[in-house]
């Protein structure tokens, strides 16, 4: 939870001195990309530090290696790192965070439930007092002077659309990269740090795309280019689908690397826009909506795609021989059922994705 509050304090931050010290289009969106790249080249060196970890020490070794690049930030920000103040910025309204808080959290508790047990009065009721609380949470920023989101900013076609392919984007990506990693060490057998390699390719695909996108809306409307990821991420998607023990892990990878290049288009040009399509004085608040449409959006994805997931699995192994902990034949016919049923239950979030992505396009 603590994590959970302290990380998506950093890209509206980040973003927000990027809209201010970039005042010119072109150089702002290639300063974006850079942003975005620093996101790839962080995945990639995650897993890799990750794995090493895994391999070695014991799990919770891989919390740590945050701590020292925390304390690297806290020595040179403050001498580094411009500052941008809005005067006329109000107080922060505590009940509407915490509207925001319950919401979310009520309704993802109810998708995991449904996932769990199966639909029941619990988790509908849940979701029914999420999506409540949902409404309470828009009604009570209409009324504030000082909102805790502008709602003012979604009035403009170009920033309430980016947005929604923010979250879309992140929805659909933020899944993929969960399942794919346990694809890869769940039913391929592969170590995490193997795990981790063989996502390097991806990495560079994002690192590429980030910075292509830049130059190619020079040229090309922003929206072709959204567009034209998505299809491309669509694409990679549907090469998910089937993948089989056999030519699996090329296939995989061939599609990880083509839906993470065309993600980049869309996480990069989105952000842009997003914070462009903003006066200076909301850059704040503008690359606030920008991180919250992402972390809702990944947050739903891993819960309505992972929870799909979960309940396709767990229909696939009700007929196993549940002899999880006997060795010889029959722990072999467990093991290979318990990989065949991830396997369907990948195959059909894989269905989902390229769908929404194509709707999105």
């Amino acid at each position: 939870a603590v994590l959970g509050v302290a990380g998506p304090t950093l890209p509206p931050s980040t973003l927000s001195l990027i809209r201010n010290m970039f005042l010119d289009a072109q150089e702002r969106t290639v300063a974006i990309g850079v942003w975005v790249t620093s996101f790839a080249v962080g995945g990639a060196i995650g897993p890799l530090v990750g794995g090493l970890l895994l391999e070695h020490f014991w799990w919770g070794s891989v919390f740590l290696v945050g701590v020292p690049v925390m304390a690297l930030l806290l020595a040179i920000g403050p001498w580094l790192l411009p500052e941008y103040r809005d005067e006329k910025a109000g107080r922060l309204d505590l009940p509407s965070a915490a509207l925001s808080i319950v919401a979310v959290l009520a309704v993802i508790h109810g998708l995991k439930r449904i996932a769990e047990s199966g639909l029941g009065a619990w988790p509908i009721a849940v979701m029914a007092a999420g999506v409540a609380t949902g409404f309470a949470f828009v009604r009570r920023q209409g009324k504030l002077a000082d909102p805790l989101i502008d709602l003012r900013l979604l009035r403009a076609p170009a920033f309430s659309a980016a947005l929604l392919i923010n979250t879309l984007g992140f929805f659909v990506g933020f899944a993929a990269f969960l399942l794919i990693a346990q694809y890869l060490q769940l039913v391929l057998g592969l170590s995490p740090l193997e795990a981790g390699l063989w996502s390097l390719p991806s990495s560079l695909a994002f690192i590429v795309g980030s910075n292509l996108a830049a130059r190619m809306v020079r040229r090309i409307r922003p929206g072709f280019v959204v567009a034209a990821g998505l299809v491309l991420a669509a694409t990679g998607f549907g090469l998910l689908v089937g993948l089989d023990r056999d030519n699996g892990l090329r296939m995989l990878v061939i599609g990880y690397v083509m839906l993470s290049l065309g993600l980049s288009f869309v996480f990069t040009l989105a952000a842009d826009m997003l914070v462009g399509a903003a006066p200076a004085e909301r850059a704040g608040t503008a690359s606030a909506l920008s991180e919250t449409s992402s972390e809702l959006g990944g947050a739903l994805g891993i819960a309505i795609l992972g929870s799909v997931a979960v309940a396709v699995y767990r229909r696939a192994m009700a007929g196993a021989d549940l002899a999880a902990g006997l060795a010889g034949p029959a722990g072999d016919r467990l093991g290979d059922a318990s990989r065949e049923a991830f396997a369907q239950a990948f195959a059909l979030a894989g269905l989902i994705s390229p769908a929404a992505a194509l709707a999105g396009a």
